[in-house]
């Protein structure tokens, strides 16, 4: 069976057409939802810093991350999304580290005197039920919540778990990218003075 080049320009040209009125509308609808979707971003980086900010703190719009601040990041094994700035001193960062099953996005506040003083997951991928656990704050095998631990710790690169993180058992590799994201946060801290 022989196709006609009439056929096959005519099915073309459909196509196109539809093509072409798909990409409209999809841009009209990324013009109607970009500034909500912006805004609703924009309220949870808000919540997620005051989580790890000490109460009533006011924060810097977001900053310019230095190259000597991701450097100290990278070299230990995290990297700085975001930076902020706390006015009455300090910043809060959002840093991605690996965890178990991918990437562990989390918010580090870091106060004047470099040590942590909160720490919250924004979004991770660990396992259902073991890694939630500890993105989630529930208690380490001490019976302290994970993620609150941190709190008060300094000195990037001396953290570590089993030494002086304490995990839960069967999430100790989340446990260890959470680790290596404060680890990231406080190299970082330093680097930027």
């Amino acid at each position: 069976m022989k196709i006609s080049p009439k056929f096959v320009l005519k099915v073309a040209g459909t196509l196109t057409i539809i093509s072409l009125i798909t990409a409209a509308l999809l841009g009209v609808v990324d013009g109607v939802t970009r500034d909500k979707i912006a805004e609703i971003e924009a309220e949870k980086t808000r919540q997620a810093m005051s989580i790890v900010a000490p109460a009533g703190s006011e924060f810097t719009d977001k900053l310019d991350i230095p190259a000597e601040a991701a450097a100290a990041a990278a070299a230990q094994g995290g990297k700085v999304l975001e930076l902020y700035g706390v006015k009455a001193g300090g910043c809060v960062m959002k840093i991605s580290a690996s965890g178990s099953q991918g990437s562990i996005v989390m918010m580090v506040g870091v106060d004047a005197n470099n040590a942590i003083t909160g720490i919250s997951v924004v979004s991770h991928a660990e396992t259902s039920g073991i890694g939630t656990k500890v993105c989630g704050n529930e208690l380490n095998d001490a019976g302290v919540p994970v993620l609150d631990q941190f709190i008060g710790m300094s000195g990037a690169g001396t953290l570590e778990v089993k030494k002086n993180i304490t995990p839960i058992t069967t999430a100790t590799v989340s446990t260890k990218g959470i680790t290596t994201g404060a680890n990231a946060a406080l190299a970082a801290a330093e680097a930027l003075g």
